[in-house]
């Protein structure tokens, strides 16, 4: 994809609606010039990281997922929707949060991340890449804002990690999570091998404190898009106060001096980061690295095998 875009549209969204949605949507991708056209094949991909935590406050909320497909349908794409959870499948997630109900209505798909293409990364990382990811002509990024143990936050960047299959998942997370500067170096290497698009974030409520999983609601109140997920990230961290130092994705896109990175560079057409108030919002104060272990590995790989068999028919 391509990293030259500093445009990031934000507006003020406290509900989920998907009528509301919608709309917003709609402002988002005409504040940064996002267009679409009839016939291309659109794969959106949310944050289906695991059902079952209060609220599913670890997944993109289903009513978000199901306005970002409705917009997508209502331009005439192809729509397909997938992901590779920790546990279980794509379409077992989508319907324990209740988005395979909302999406009834709707000519779209879902499909989880089984088919893979093995791609060399820049840093000579060797990685399976959902082959749905590789082939659809526009990747959508529905990530949901959250705090992250292990790389304190969740957003659009790291969100694109969802696109490696399998067992590779938990895998890089324990053979890297004591080092998280050469995992966030391998998930900001994947940008430069995924098609472009756009990210659509879900900060509506997000998640704080202990996440990506067991972490607490706090009502932001926000939705944002932009093609450049790198320029989105900055505006976000800008928006919460956090220092963005701390995050090794958003440190890593400064090193390389990715484009977006620099937060005096951005440009927004719609509400400011400074428009929103978000100061009480909790980021992992320290961070916590997951060291490698063999039995943690085989316990990881049974529970995913399980989950797999529970919504097998």
């Amino acid at each position: 994809m391509l990293l030259d875009a500093t445009s990031v549209a934000l507006l003020p969204c406290s509900h989920y609606r998907t009528r509301e949605i919608i709309e917003k949507i709609d402002r988002l991708c005409d504040a940064i010039g996002f267009r679409v056209s009839p016939g291309t094949r659109v794969l959106l991909k949310p944050n289906l990281l695991r059902a079952g935590n209060p609220g599913h406050l670890a997944c993109t909320d289903p009513s978000f997922i199901a306005a970002a497909a409705e917009w997508f349908v209502n331009q005439g794409t192809k729509v397909v929707i997938g992901d590779s959870p920790a546990f279980g499948t794509a379409r077992g997630v989508l319907r324990a949060i209740g988005a395979e109900r909302a999406l009834a209505r709707l000519p779209v798909a879902s499909i989880n991340f089984d088919r893979a293409v093995p791609t060399v990364l820049a840093g000579g990382v060797t990685v399976d890449i959902a082959a749905a990811a590789l082939e659809c002509d526009i990747l959508v990024n529905l990530p949901r804002v959250k705090a992250h143990g292990q790389l304190y936050m969740t957003l659009g960047v790291k969100n694109y990690f969802g696109t490696v299959t399998g067992f590779q998942k938990p895998w890089w997370h324990l053979r890297y999570g004591n080092r998280p500067e050469l995992f966030a170096a391998h998930i900001v290497d994947l940008l430069a091998v995924l098609p472009g698009g756009v990210t659509l974030v879900d900060g509506i409520v997000a998640m704080e404190g202990t996440g990506p999983v067991a972490g607490g609601a706090f009502p932001l109140g926000v939705v944002g898009g932009a093609v450049n997920p790198v320029a989105l990230d900055t505006a976000l961290l800008q928006l919460l106060g956090l220092d963005m130092t701390k995050s090794p994705v958003w440190r890593e896109c400064a090193r390389r001096s990715l484009t977006g990175a620099e937060p005096d560079a951005l440009a927004f057409p719609l509400h400011k980061p400074g428009d929103f108030s978000a100061r009480d919002f909790r980021a992992p104060a320290v961070l916590k690295p997951v060291s490698f272990n063999p039995l943690r590995m085989a316990v990881s790989g049974c529970k995913r095998f399980a989950a797999r068999m529970r919504e097998s028919p």
